[in-house]
């Protein structure tokens, strides 16, 4: 058996394991991707920003709905755009960018894996990462957490087999891919990363030479790729330094933001809760290793520095964001690459008891799923929804209904999902009782990979479900059929809410009392007042011609039942289109 802590494998071994994870990865991520419309809020937003960038080609100029936009970097826009030039701006162009940067994510842990335990480890911890469904879900979701995770994982995957073979090249590449992922989501991604690092070293007496592990120009990389583009901006866009760091996350995290939007933070157990169990069931043979190596003080010895440093990442990450005030339910996504590494070392030498622990875990979630299956669906919208889908928090915490399809959408799911898990508890009980005859480990880690990967097909019926039930396609479409020249179109409440508005009606929206939003910052710029309306002057348009409005607000919390003569024209998932009677 190889060395769990040692790089005595061959790299085209460690490459070979990483290609067979991200072929076995590529069919799950990638089935369907263009068949639902885009989630609104969530995805449409970033795919309207991208479409937005395709034509103005201004990466320093972010906007949304014509608007600054500067609540994320710009990479994920990049790429998006330039997928659209390629292969046409479609939803399953925008998912597909995600999607391969969950590829390289799984790729970057199956080859690390592979350094540290050998193919067979290294293909486990690809796949469980895989099969993680926090992060599978974000990985066909047009958001820039996959992108984030993918080049994390790669920057520790250089880092750590460079710092230990003496690979410089890799550290600098490393550090370079760190700085690419503050580009990609927040700068912190570009410092807290080497610091994990910096942080095992510490622990072992072994931060001398700092050359080693800081060399100038992955520091010089890091840098310019992670903070460079902050700088320029600012430069262009003053006051956007203060905007971001101050009051984004300083100010957020106390929850005294002068530009605050509608997300609703969870509470620190709900926060691990959702993250662990986006993880499960790898965070139980993770968290064994990281009690093992604690009990051992394993920082002690040389050969354990990538084990120390992962386990610091992904204790550290959940912790600090526990700690936080201010916490989102991805907010746990970045340790997700670092426990399926932990995960596949705890693997290695299982015991009957991890065995039976995953049993009773199985056979617990084949429970949850088969009473929410049996119930009316109430508790599954409050307390799961509730907890993982930011938009379910923010209806809740509006008095609103939830915007997700009714429960008849879900049940089928769910029951497939409570059969999946017992069929799991059941193979991973014989694994436990026969653990002597079968006399290899392997065979059960094969259970719990292949109870996870048929859990799959559900989270991604799931998010289907809710993106069609949600989506502003149909408004917008009918908006495009409807609306003639001289019309306004208003939209009520923030406008990321129907963020691909724009993309499906091919109309730009003036905004009513929509400040409070990302677009908070920018709505305060002199080019930006034309499309930002209160009440008052929505009357005003009211009452000189015809304008449609869509709303995101139930009718009672509605402008509209305060307009005179609005007529109801469509109500579709969580949207009201309204039309007046023109003079």
């Amino acid at each position: 058996m190889p060395s769990p802590s040692g790089f005595r494998n061959p790299r085209r071994r460690a490459l070979a394991a990483a290609l067979v994870a991200v072929l076995a990865a590529a069919p799950l991520l990638f089935a369907g991707l263009g068949r639902a419309p885009f989630d609104d809020p969530g995805e449409g937003m970033h795919a309207e920003i991208a479409r937005e960038l395709l034509v103005s080609g201004d990466p320093f100029a972010l906007t949304l709905n014509g608007v600054t936009y500067l609540d994320k970097p710009p990479l994920l826009y990049v790429l998006l755009a330039r997928a659209f030039r390629m292969a046409g701006a479609r939803e399953g162009t925008a998912r597909a960018v995600p999607a391969l940067a969950a590829l390289l994510a799984v790729g970057a842990t199956a080859w690390l894996g592979a350094r540290l335990l050998g193919p067979r480890g290294g293909l486990l911890a690809g796949l469980a990462l895989l099969t993680s469904a926090g992060f599978f879900a974000y990985g066909r979701y047009v958001r820039p957490e996959s992108l984030f995770v993918a080049l994390l994982a790669a920057g520790f995957a250089l880092s750590l087999t460079g710092v230990v073979d003496g690979g410089r090249g890799r550290v600098v590449a490393g550090l370079a891919c760190f700085g690419l992922a503050g580009l990609a989501k927040d700068p912190l991604g570009a410092l807290a990363s080497p610091l994990a690092l910096g942080a095992a070293l510490v622990l072992g007496g072994r931060a001398r030479p700092v050359a080693r592990w800081l060399p100038w120009p992955g520091v010089l990389a890091c840098l310019v790729l992670g903070v460079g583009w902050w700088a320029l901006v600012e430069l262009r866009t003053p006051g956007f330094l203060w905007y971001t760091i101050v009051d984004n996350h300083v100010l957020n995290v106390l929850q005294a933001r002068w530009f605050p939007d509608e997300d609703v933070p969870l509470s620190a157990p709900q926060f691990l809760a959702v993250a662990l169990l986006g993880a499960t069931p790898w965070v139980v043979p993770a968290a064994r290793t990281v009690w093992g190596l604690g009990r051992r003080r394993a920082w002690r010895e040389p050969a354990e520095l990538p084990w120390v440093t992962l386990a610091l990442w992904a204790v550290g990450v959940l912790a600090l964001t526990a700690l936080s005030r201010f916490r989102l339910p991805h907010y746990g996504l970045p340790a997700y690459f670092a426990l399926a590494l932990l995960a596949a070392r705890g693997w290695e030498r299982p015991g009957r008891g991890l065995v039976a622990l995953h049993a009773a875990l199985f056979a617990a979630l084949a429970l949850a799923c088969a009473l929410f299956w049996a119930s009316d669906g109430a508790r599954f919208v409050a307390d799961v929804l509730g907890a993982a889908d930011v938009a379910t928090r923010k209806s809740a915490a509006a008095g609103a209904a939830a915007p997700v399809p009714a429960w008849d959408a879900f049940r089928p799911l769910v029951g497939a999902t409570a059969l999946v898990f017992a069929a799991g508890a059941l193979a991973a009980t014989v694994c436990a009782l026969a653990w002597r005859r079968l006399g290899r480990p392997g065979i059960a880690a094969f259970v719990v990979l292949a109870t996870m990967v048929g859990v799959l097909p559900s989270v991604a019926a799931a998010l289907s479900a809710v993106s069609a039930h949600r989506a502003v396609r149909d408004t917008g479409r009918l908006v495009a059929a409807r609306a003639a020249p001289g019309d306004v179109v208003a939209h009520e409440g923030p406008l990321e809410s129907s963020g691909a508005f724009e993309w499906y009606a091919g109309w730009r929206p003036v905004i009513v009392d929509g400040r409070r939003s990302v677009l908070g910052f920018g709505a305060g710029r002199p080019e930006a007042r034309a499309l930002f309306w209160d009440e008052p002057r929505l009357r005003e348009a009211w009452a000189r011609g015809r304008v449609w409005l869509v709303s995101v607000r139930p009718p009672a919390r509605s402008v509209a039942r305060r307009l005179p003569g609005a007529r109801l024209v469509a109500q579709g998932g969580t949207r009201w289109l309204y039309v007046n009677t023109p003079p």
